[in-house]
């Protein structure tokens, strides 16, 4: 038994891709219909570990390669959904994918709304936002409030192990076409994992901290930088309530508004840019439903209006950090900000989440 996927309490530690891997074997071994396939799905790495083994368990007609023709394959599966099966298309970046923006946003997703509520494309399109190694500007974008903005499409991001096998076993099971936002980074967090029924349906965020002071509602890894940051708060004095909204669409209003109502006080975080993204709405949202309560204007915490930098001097400053969703709140509360707060101890390497991060990809 290895350290990853040791007893503890009763149930098991895994990794994101460990998680991962585990609810696609879950899903094809409950239902025939599920397949899947993608560009290194049965390589030896197996897409950071998230497909090995499934191949020789499942065979190579359920689990296979793909050629570099992104558009033509995504057709395929969209052709698989519409005649029976559930498939499950993988693409090692989201920006591989916006090869075939022209089969997700205008076929898969719009279907079910062309023909009555008769036809559905249940199919599930995995992307991995690419950070480290000076990925750049084309191996390393968040795009999840493209494909949000589309009606007709869900969109999920999941942070720790056991969602990520949740939502992937919900998404397939969903008779919509659901894109899963996968960060890279997360694919080797740890965390308990115990299998039966997902606990919260798709859609529906998870408040994981409560909290009276503040809400910080984050997504993908901006969730772990809100825990961080609420705990540096905690030592001021300061009671953050943190919310992992795990859905870009549809998203869980009702959670986002009661916790605002709440506390008064409101800062989103995204691994996207500012403008037109998910949390500039998570700002809009909370400026319609829960204006009266709000004791500051709303802020939110995203990245820099400018392309991924290659360096690995840049990317330290270009990502937003728990310091920033501090300084973000002290702010607010009309606090003084330490002025070493961004300050980064010798020897962390910020393009980086620990030193077992590597290469090549």
């Amino acid at each position: 038994m290895t350290d990853e996927t040791a007893v503890v309490g009763g149930g098991r530690v895994l990794t994101g891709a460990e998680a991962i891997r585990e609810g696609t074997a879950e899903a094809m071994r409950c239902d025939p219909r599920v397949v899947i396939m993608g560009l290194g799905v049965p390589d030896p790495k197996g897409i950071f570990g998230t497909t090995l083994g499934l191949q020789e368990e499942f065979g190579a007609r359920r689990v296979f390669d793909i050629p570099c023709s992104e558009n033509a394959v995504t057709g395929i599966a969209v052709g698989m959904a519409l005649n029976g099966f559930r498939p499950i298309l993988t693409h090692q970046r989201v920006d591989f994918a916006l090869l075939s923006v022209e089969q997700i946003v205008n076929q898969a997703a719009k279907w079910h709304y062309m023909f009555g509520g008769k036809m559905r494309v249940p199919m599930v399109i995995r992307m991995i936002v690419g950070r480290g190694w000076g990925q750049g500007p084309q191996h390393s974008q968040a795009l999840h409030a493209w494909f949000a903005h589309v009606p007709g499409l869900k969109v999920v991001l999941p942070v720790f192990p056991q969602d990520s096998r949740d939502l992937l076993l919900l998404s397939v099971q969903d008779d919509d076409p659901v894109i899963f936002i996968e960060h890279r980074w997360l694919h080797g967090v740890r965390g308990r994992f115990d299998a039966g029924e997902p606990g919260l349906p798709l859609g529906r965020a998870a408040v994981l901290r409560e909290g009276k002071d503040v809400t910080i509602a984050a997504f993908s890894t901006m969730v772990l930088e809100a825990l961080e940051a609420a705990k540096r708060l905690d030592a001021d004095g300061i009671s953050a309530e943190v919310i992992d909204m795990r859905c870009a669409r549809p998203l869980d209003t009702e959670t986002l508004l009661a916790s605002v109502r709440k506390t008064g006080c409101f800062v989103a975080a995204d691994i996207g840019a500012g403008c037109c993204g998910l949390a500039s709405e998570l700002v809009s949202l909370v400026a319609r439903g829960a204006h009266t309560a709000l004791r500051a204007a709303p802020d939110a915490i995203t990245l820099p209006e400018s392309p991924t930098p290659t360096s690995p001097a840049l990317s330290a400053v270009f990502y937003p950090r728990a310091p920033h969703v501090v300084t973000s709140v002290r702010r607010m509360l009309g606090l003084s900000v330490d002025p070493d707060i961004f300050s980064v101890p010798e020897g962390v390497e910020l393009d980086k989440p620990d030193p077992a991060f590597t290469g090549p990809f």
